[in-house]
């Protein structure tokens, strides 16, 4: 086999990789990506994000940081619902993020908020990051925190909103008790495992 055939049949099997790689893991195209935006990263959320159940440096946007090399800021309110992020969505677009990680909707499942309300809250809040050139990745949670049944709404949104997604960030980690400090809040090492899931997504979207 001569050398040219070598080089042609080496690009002929990346160009394959990438096709399969294309349209088997990446369901849809991410909007504003790829990114030129020199922006930050930052996370907007609840106590989940805020670190609730974490000791100092150990919240999730921290451990996501450390994991990715890159620096997140911490845009998390405890027992914010979608109604008040909305509500204080200007301060976090003020920040014109490169990448905006919004994780919400667990309180407003705790505070039986109608569905339908809650997910036209969250398609405000990933429209409104887009619209000002950063790209989304949508963590889903568990409605009700106990009885599941909400992948399907946030899935569907992050395809509407062409935002990454990553389903239910507490799979695996509610209901663990090495892994939770209170019945809701993951502990340190919770956090670590949300962080293993989310970090491949962000490192995807900043390459």
């Amino acid at each position: 086999m001569s050398k040219n055939i070598v080089i042609v049949s080496g690009i002929v099997l990346v160009i394959v990789a990438v096709g399969v790689w294309f349209f088997f893991f990446r369901p849809w195209p991410i909007k504003n990506y790829p990114s030129t935006s020199r922006g930050p990263i930052l996370m907007f959320g609840d106590s989940l994000v805020e670190g609730v159940g974490a000791t100092a440096g150990h919240d999730l946007p921290s451990v996501v940081g450390a994991v990715t090399g890159v620096t997140v800021l911490n845009y998390g309110v405890s027992g914010d619902t979608t109604r008040s992020g909305v509500a204080r969505l200007d301060m976090a677009v003020a920040e014109n993020p490169k990448v905006a990680l919004v994780l919400l909707g667990g309180n407003d499942f705790l505070q039986k908020i109608p569905r339908a309300e809650t997910f036209a809250n969250l398609e405000k809040i990933v429209t409104t990051f887009q619209a000002h050139g950063a790209m989304v990745i949508l963590l889903g949670v568990r409605s009700g925190l106990l009885g599941g049944g909400a992948d399907s709404e946030y899935q569907a949104l992050a395809k509407k909103t062409r935002s990454a997604y990553v389903s239910d960030v507490l799979a695996g980690v509610f209901a663990h008790s090495a892994l939770m400090s209170d019945a809701i809040h993951p502990n340190d090492a919770g956090y670590a495992e949300i962080a293993k899931r989310i970090a491949p997504v962000l490192k995807k979207l900043l390459q």
